[in-house]
């Protein structure tokens, strides 16, 4: 699980659409080696939550 403050993002359920990779104004979320969304800059996300509504699979939450 890939977590800050803010947001969690639950690697078992991500299906690695980049819909909330594309949703992010602060560009925080990139893949990971395994496909998945990652939080890869922490320091630039600002919790708005754009990337949890984008997700078709809920697979982002709040903290």
């Amino acid at each position: 699980m890939s977590s800050n403050n803010f947001i969690k993002i639950d690697q078992e359920a991500c299906i690695g659409c980049g819909a909330c990779l594309s949703s992010c104004p602060q560009e925080a979320l990139e893949f990971n080696g395994d496909g998945k969304s990652a939080l890869i800059a922490p320091n630039k996300c600002d919790g708005q939550g754009m990337c949890i509504d984008a997700c078709p699979v809920q697979a982002i939450s709040k903290q």
